[in-house]
């Protein structure tokens, strides 16, 4: 079988580059997060999310994980799956940690989207960001509340406490020795599983999966006959595009006059709650099933999805019923 000069550009564009670029963004969060954990240090990264999360019941190692992702989520993601692992947490804890940590995840993408919309749907685009992070307090306060009620107090669940810093020993040279090992087993169950994950979501795109899945869901809208015709536009392009696309699109008819901040918000906000499940299959679940089992990823993604959703939902109709 052979390929052309242009179809090898493209699999290397749209296929090989970004699954590198993947697998190393893994292999740096995965290294990182078993450095910390050689040296010990879970605890005192722990320090600063400790008050709020003991709130929760939650343990020290679910504190490190919130406050690793304030940096970098694979690296809070890495933590939470090496202790699982290890069985230093369960399962429960596991998910609402992964959970209440789209707070961080959420203030990481934060100013991107600022910086985006506000020269394209100006004012709308405080009130819009001021929504989601409604809906990601929201989220937050949720699963800290949920999670007092069906988790044991840390100090009742043994070998899931972390006490405190300890002497790493050995030196450096020992430090680092661990750290690979641990580094060079773990990698190779990402690379197991991320690959053909990888490869298949990207074919299933290829295919026009993904495009039709989209174009059906951008069809049936009867239900959104609250929203104004222009609305539609808006919550397509997010469907079919991606987020900045319903953004050039409501900026142009903001522009031209042809709809109010509200009706912007209120489109802006189903299109995002429309559009979020499919880019989490496309996007998010290549990565979490190299950081996690299949079956774990897909469990985690299926309760952030729903979480997510319902916080933005209920937002919106706040946002419906007071403006």
């Amino acid at each position: 079988m052979s390929f052309s000069a242009d179809t090898l550009l493209t699999l290397w564009h749209d296929l090989f580059w970004p699954l590198l670029r993947l697998l190393g963004s893994l292999s740096v969060g995965l290294f990182f997060a078993n450095l910390i954990e050689s040296l010990n240090w879970t605890s005192k990264v722990a320090t600063l999310a400790r008050p709020l999360l003991r709130l929760g019941n939650l343990s020290d190692i679910a504190s490190a994980s919130f406050t690793m992702a304030l940096f970098s989520g694979i690296s809070a993601n890495t933590m939470l799956s090496e202790a699982y692992e290890n069985k230093k947490i369960s399962k429960k804890e596991l998910i609402l940690t992964n959970l209440f940590n789209s707070l961080p995840t959420y203030f990481l993408h934060l100013p991107t989207v600022s910086f985006v919309a506000v020269p394209m749907i100006r004012g709308a685009a405080f009130i819009y960001v001021g929504l989601t992070l409604g809906a990601a307090m929201l989220r937050t306060l949720s699963i800290l509340l949920i999670s007092r009620f069906i988790l044991p107090r840390p100090e009742q669940r043994d070998g899931i406490q972390v006490e405190g810093p300890k002497a790493a020993g050995g030196g450096w040279n020992a430090i680092f020795t661990k750290s690979w090992v641990r580094f060079k087993r773990r990698i190779r169950t990402i690379i197991r599983f991320t690959i053909p994950i990888y490869i298949l979501i990207f074919w299933l795109h290829k295919a026009g999966i993904f495009t039709t899945m989209e174009k059906m869901m951008a069809t049936y809208f009867s239900f959104l006959s609250w929203l104004s015709p222009e609305s539609m536009g808006i919550i397509t392009f997010q469907i079919a595009a991606e987020f900045t696309a319903g953004l050039a699109a409501a900026g142009a008819l903001l522009q031209a006059g042809s709809m109010s901040y509200r009706e912007i918000i209120l489109a802006l906000l189903v299109g995002n709650i429309l559009s979020s499940p499919i880019r989490a299959i496309r996007h998010q679940f290549p990565y979490y099933a190299g950081i996690f089992k299949p079956k774990i990823a897909a469990e985690l993604i299926f309760y952030n999805q729903i979480f997510r959703i319902g916080s933005l939902i209920t937002m919106g109709v706040i946002y419906f019923v007071v403006s």
